[in-house]
């Protein structure tokens, strides 16, 4: 199973559209787990209209149309890995034992906000995967996201992409 992790993608305040890299990423996922930070509908929508699934939540950005039409976090098994989509995590100090805490029954915690890439695995086995953002770099070399497979019920070639502005 090919997943594609996405967030914070602004759009249309950081850019007008998704980089046409990530659009062939979505082409090729079974599916895009997106940890919020839309902005606006029209993103939604046609990732809807175009991802085979989609697996979301809201972020802070969000306002209420968008709201409205996705919860503040996502859970789904895939593949019998207990996946969870939220927007944030607080501060990256303690971030492993409190999501360890948070999130008891869950094995992939997919979040955004900070727009950093982060990749961990905690104490108690908790993966902790932020994307970045496709289209705002703030203070990061590149904009980037990420793909991953699921086979046999084990994550596997997670992989940070990065995107040239």
């Amino acid at each position: 199973m090919r997943l594609l992790l996405l967030a914070d993608t602004h759009v249309p305040r950081r850019a007008r559209d998704l980089p046409a890299q990530v659009w062939d990423e979505v082409a090729k996922a079974d599916v895009v787990l997106h940890a919020g930070d839309w902005v606006a509908p029209e993103l939604l929508d046609e990732l809807t209209a175009k991802a085979a699934r989609l697996v979301a939540c809201w972020g802070n950005n969000d306002g209420s149309v968008v709201r409205s039409r996705l919860p503040e976090r996502a859970d789904v098994v895939l593949d019998g890995l207990r996946f969870t989509v939220v927007h944030e995590t607080g501060a990256n100090a303690g971030r492993e034992t409190r999501m360890s805490r948070d999130y008891p029954d869950t094995d992939v915690l997919v979040f955004g906000h900070s727009h950093i890439p982060w990749d961990t695995t905690t104490s108690t086995g908790l993966r902790l995967l932020n994307p970045g953002s496709p289209t705002d770099r703030r203070i990061q070399p590149f904009c980037t996201y990420m793909t991953a497979r699921i086979d046999n019920g084990v994550l596997a070639d997670v992989v940070l992409h990065r995107l040239q502005k």
